[in-house]
């Protein structure tokens, strides 16, 4: 059976992504900051029939992202770390020139920092998977300038021009094949590309993160990297970022979930991905 590790999956997002992949049959790691809460989501999953490791901790301490992947490797392996865990940095939200600094620190090392440590310590297990390897298509990469368009004014910026398929940057009419390891799935926000009132410091995090994992896709070619917007959801941490706001017509965490299972089923390219209409659309796109 396949193995994931998902952090912050007590709750939300992180829960309801954890539930879908134990019905499908997959075994989990999965960890939260609160026991309570995170074996009770457990209990839920197990009943779905899968082998859960529930681990409390801190993604913050290194001692807790390396028993998360011990745990993984006592179950066979790995093949898909999420990293959904995060921090504010502020609760609620203040605007940039009122935010703690320590508080900024904490988001960073939520929210860039742990997802980068867990990457490392899962990288020896990841790149030895091979869930992924029967969807491995090679298509010839095209374009080597970070502009899409030719020399007009008509050329657009393209941050992650080598996103799309890394494999084939040199242009070969006989590309080099590079076998499909594990995924490695960060959980982003539009925070992270627009400029929100209020949501600078965690935007921040969440772009940096963005970088990161663009840079990871290019130095890690053999694993699938993806950095997803989920999109406005109900969940707790919404609420303590903006206590004043009526989430009631907000979606539920679990109608975000087929767009990322899409991103499985189809072995999608490392890039960055929103969620809309129950797949993910390469950030940039509409849904066709």
């Amino acid at each position: 059976m396949p193995v994931a590790i998902i952090t912050g999956a007590s709750k939300g997002l992180g829960r309801a992504l954890a539930g879908a992949l134990a019905r499908r049959g997959w075994d989990l790691v999965v960890d939260a900051r609160s026991a309570g809460p995170l074996e009770e989501a457990a209990r839920e999953l197990r009943g779905a029939g899968p082998r859960v490791v529930a681990l409390p901790g801190d993604v913050t301490d290194g001692g807790h992202r390396a028993a998360l992947v011990a745990a993984a490797r006592q179950l066979g392996g790995l093949d898909l770390l999420v990293n959904n865990a995060s921090a504010l940095g502020a609760e609620p939200l203040v605007s940039l020139a009122d935010q703690p600094l320590e508080g900024l620190r904490a988001a960073l090392e939520v929210n860039v920092v742990a997802p980068l440590g867990l990457t490392q310590e899962a990288l020896s297990l990841l790149r030895t998977s091979s869930y992924l390897s029967s969807y491995e298509e090679v298509t010839p990469y095209i374009e080597k300038a970070p502009y899409r368009g030719d020399i007009d004014t008509s050329a657009a910026y393209d941050p992650y021009p080598y996103s799309e398929n890394f494999q084939n940057s040199n242009l070969s009419d006989s590309p080099t094949y590079v076998g499909v390891s594990g995924a490695v799935l960060n959980i982003s926000s539009d925070a992270a590309v627009e400029a929100y009132a209020t949501w600078g410091g965690y935007g921040a995090a969440k772009a940096a993160l963005d970088q990161q994992s663009a840079v990871l896709a290019v130095e890690e070619p053999g694993l699938r990297v993806w950095w997803v917007d989920p999109g406005d959801m109900r969940t707790d941490l919404y609420a303590a970022a903006v206590p004043d706001d009526d989430d009631s017509g907000r979606p539920l965490p679990e109608t975000v979930v087929p767009a990322l299972l899409w991103l499985l089923d189809h072995a999608a390219r490392s890039g960055r991905y929103t969620a809309a209409a129950g797949r993910a659309v390469p950030a940039g796109r509409s849904p066709r």
